[in-house]
This record gives C-alpha cells, structure tokens and sequence, in this order.
C-alpha cells in the first residue's frame, strides 16, 4: 500500500503548530507498519532548505487560470527522516521563508495543482492521498470532478481536521485558477455563498479524520459554520488521537535538556532542569513552577492569562514561566506582569526550541487552559517528561488527561475562567506539598504511552477499509 500525505507543514521542514509535528511523525511510524508513505509539501527556503541536499525529480509548467508557472519536484536526498519527503517549488508564489501569506489563496492552489499533475506523472501512484486541513482541501474535489485527473478518480482520498477554525475561504471570482469541471457540480466547493477548500474537502474526501474523538464529537456543535456539514456527513467521519514520536521526546536522549533522565533517575534528571531555568528566568526552585508553551491568542485561552496570573501570583506561593507569542496586547500585558511580581514570574516572548524542550524537563506543572484543543501535543510531551497537566476539558484534552481526584494524573477544570483556573492550580500546589504523592504521579505519567504506534495502526486499518 502506497500513501502519500500532502501537507502545507511538516516537522522538522517547516512548523507553525501540531499540523507539523503530525505530518513529520505519522508517516514515519506508517513506513515501520510496512506500508510505503511519503510527504509532498512546498518548497519553502529556510533553514532546512538550505542546509540539505536535494535532487530534482520533475520540471514543468503548472497552470493557474491564465498563467502558466515554473514548478520543479524535488527529492531529499541523504534522507533520515523516516519517509521520502517531496518538495514543489514555485518559485513566484512559494519560495518565501513563511509559511503562510496574504497571497495564500494563489500560492497553496498552485501548490495543489502541481501535486495532482505530479502524481499524474508518476510510475507508482498511491493508493490513498491523505491531504491535512484546508492548504490541500481542493485536492478530494480535483481528484472526483475535474477533467485533469479523471485518471485519479479510483484513488482513495482521506482529509484529517487539524483544526477547523480555519477553512481557506475565497470568493467565486476566483474560482476559473481550479482546472476545468463540470460548473453544474460548484456546489461541492461553495460553503456560505464562498469557495470554502475545508468544506469542499468533507464533501468530497472519501473519509473524514480529526486528531481525537472527543474534537469529532465538538464538531458537530463548533465548528466556525460548518457543524451542519459535519453533522450531515457524520457517517464518513471519524476521530483517530494523535501520538507523539517518542524517539524525538525521550528524557534519555534528547540533547536540548541540560541533564537527561530516566525514570529512575528522575529526581536529580528534572532536579537540575529545574534549577538551570530558575537560574536562567530569576525564579526560585523551592516553589512548583507552572508553565505555558505555545501561541498567546484566545483558542488557547490566553487572553485571561493577564488576569489568571496575576490572581494566582497573589494568593499562591508559586512561580510561573511562559514561553510563547501571539496577540500584541496579550504578550504586552504578560510582559507588564514581570515587574510586579520579579522572582515569581517570567516571559520568553517568542519561541525557543530549546527552552521548550526544559520546560518539559524542568517545570512541575503545564498549564493549558485551552477554549479549543483538536488534539493537543503539549500535553502529551508533557507527561512523556514528567510534568503534570493543568487542563481544560475540551477536545484532546478531555481524551488525554484525568483528574487526580478520579484516580488520573492530572488536573481538570470544566469552565475556563480566572476563578476556576486559579482554583485548579490551588490543588496543584496542595499535590506539590505531598511530595511523596508528586513523585507517585511523576513516575506514573512517564510510564504512560501516547507513541504513534497505535494511531499509525488505526489510519492503514482505515485505509484498508476505504470503498467510495
């Protein structure tokens, strides 16, 4: 079986959000399973680029409604990465060092239309295309209704939500850049009297995935418009939870920690991890260090994190370190907060590799306070590395982690606001005085598997079973 993932990111080529960390991890678990999965996503020139060799595999033309544009395949060459990865470079619209741009409608269209022409070309087409959120969402509709690829009609095609709050919208003035189909069949593409690339891949993909049941399920009730649509195809949809590649997360390994670790050598391992960023941000190593990685905007519940953090810093001995950025006026309210409370509180504004990876290592707790979660990694990272979870249950959270007074591992609040946050941190910091009870749990979390081998298994048995 031969499956190929389109993607606009993929770890460690080019990464926004999770899509990235999925795209780079799946395929490779798939590979292990037997089955032959590769990644095609656009050439972007970053780092990754060009420190890497490449070979080219195909030069052409790609046709975007009266143009006709440069496109060339690429193939990573000296490839450790797990899977084949395939580069298109556009050079007018993709070889920018950002990921997305103003211009997206052209630029992932383009993109889109080169990898169907591709795979048009190729000796050995695959069985599935698994396309991820809406940079691929026209791939489903291509591949059924224009006359192009009327080749690739019998090749099952698989869309996984990463995140439904964004769909790719344009306006039908832009619909003559899709190659030519029967006009009578726009309705698959139109959502809300626009293009809409996320709906039109529910309509036309032969299954729908997201990264956790319980995303699935909130769908259908929040879904930015289109939980009528995934109700209505409900049949054909399906939640399958992340994993992580614990080859990539491993204590014993990683290179960005300041002291690996092992379950039995907890104690000292995120000991000293502790302390290196206590030293680094100015805070103390006695108090249970809370922490938040990742974007300051409202999905996240990061706007109530100037009045969550002030709150918990007055009446809670405790510190807290964040590393993230987003919002303007969030990350400069966060930032106002370093001055009232110096030695308790500090930011990284920004990301750092690096420091996420000893924040793992080295904080007690993570918070994320999340209004909406797909999936949610960080967690999951999180306990990998013995830091107990704060969160909201919503999403893969809900899926991921229980409540310490259910008999689970974590901490749960079912309402996001200052109040209830700051309460659930209260009974963290209650977990943190029993040290014997926190070092129960810590031992506990590092023992639980989130590895891809199992979710890897879940998508072939999909693929196995699709019929249009």
């Amino acid at each position: 079986m031969n499956i190929l993932h389109v993607s606009a990111e993929c770890y460690p080529i080019a990464k926004v959000g999770g899509l990235a960390d999925v795209v780079g991890s799946l395929p490779k678990y798939q590979n292990k399973l037997g089955v032959t999965s590769e990644v095609v996503m656009p050439f972007y020139d970053n780092a990754f680029t060009k420190s890497n060799k490449f070979k080219t595999i195909s030069s052409s033309k790609v046709r975007l409604g009266v143009f006709d544009l440069d496109v060339k395949i690429f193939m990573l060459e000296n490839n450790d990465l797990g899977f084949d990865l395939f580069l298109v470079d556009i050079p007018t619209l993709l070889f920018k060092d950002y990921v997305y741009s103003p211009n997206d409608t052209e630029r992932f269209l383009a993109f889109q239309i080169a990898v169907l022409d591709w795979v048009l070309q190729k000796e050995k087409r695959p069985n599935v295309v698994h396309c991820h959120d809406h940079h691929t969402g026209l791939i489903p509709f291509m591949m059924d209704q224009c006359y192009k690829y009327s080749e690739l009609k019998t090749v099952a095609t698989i869309t996984t939500i990463h995140n439904a709050q964004y769909q790719g919208w344009f306006s039908h003035d832009k619909v003559y850049m899709i190659p030519e189909f029967d006009f009578t069949q726009v309705g698959l593409i139109d959502w809300n009297h626009q293009i809409n690339p996320l709906a039109a891949a529910i309509k036309c993909a032969w299954k729908v995935t997201t990264v956790s049941p319980s995303y699935m399920e909130e769908l259908k009730s929040n879904a930015n418009g289109l939980e009528s649509l995934l109700s209505h195809e409900s049949a054909k949809c399906v939640g399958i939870l992340n994993g992580i590649d614990t080859q990539v997360w491993n204590t014993e390994t990683d290179h960005y920690i300041i002291k690996n670790y092992t379950q039995k050598t907890l104690d000292a391992g995120r000991k000293a991890n502790k302390e290196w960023l206590c030293k680094e941000f100015g805070l103390d190593p006695q108090k249970p260090l809370f922490s938040f990685i990742g974007r300051l905007v409202g999905e996240k519940g990061a706007d109530l994190f100037p009045q969550i953090f002030d709150a918990a810093l007055h009446h809670l001995d405790i510190s807290i370190l964040l590393l993230g950025s987003g919002q303007k006026d969030i990350e400069g309210a966060l930032e106002m907060l370093t001055y009232k409370y110096k030695g308790d509180y500090s930011t990284y504004i920004g990301y750092d590799e690096r420091l996420a990876h000893i924040i793992y290592a080295g904080a007690d707790f993570l918070l994320m306070p999340s209004r909406v979660e797909p999936c949610g990694l960080n967690q999951m990272y999180a306990l990998r590395y013995g830091t107990i979870p704060i969160v909201n249950s919503v999403g893969g959270l809900k899926d991921t982690v229980i409540d310490v007074e259910g008999g689970g591992f974590g901490f749960v609040h079912h309402q996001l606001n200052t109040e209830t946050v700051v309460e659930t941190m209260q009974r963290a910091t209650v977990l943190y005085d029993n040290q014997n009870e926190f070092n129960k749990i810590r031992n506990l979390i590092m023992q639980i598997d989130h590895s891809w081998d199992s979710s890897a298994k879940a998508y072939i048995n999909l693929y196995k079973s699709l019929k249009k």
